[in-house]
């Protein structure tokens, strides 16, 4: 077996938990700017940064794999890499209409007031 990345007892924590707290953030972005309309910029490149992030870690991860690295390093690159891509591939549609959503509301208002 080839010399370990990094020490997965020590660092396979660490791109799971950033997603996690990345997501959170995002979440938080989402909720709180997406119904207002407001920096629809600056969330939708967060959303595409983020996936285009976790698509590289689950590059790394299968690279790690087929490296014959030992699990705790691909396993801790591979894991987050998909679900995280995953998971910020689905929000593109919900993102989308929530801004949809707020322009309507914002148009409706105008044409009422």
């Amino acid at each position: 077996m080839k010399e370990p990345w990094f020490d997965p007892d020590t660092y396979a924590w660490i791109p799971g938990t950033m997603l996690g707290l990345f997501g959170g953030l995002l979440g938080t972005l989402m909720g709180c700017l997406g119904p207002r309309g407001k920096a629809r910029g600056l969330v939708g490149g967060l959303l595409k940064g983020g996936t285009l992030a976790c698509a590289a870690l689950a590059a790394a991860g299968v690279a790690a794999l087929l490296m014959g690295q030992p699990y705790g390093v691909w396993y801790g690159l591979l894991l987050p890499g998909l679900l995280g891509a995953g998971i910020l591939l689905s929000l593109r549609p919900v993102l989308r209409r929530t801004y949809e959503q707020a322009e309507a509301r914002r148009m409706e208002a105008h044409d009422l007031g």
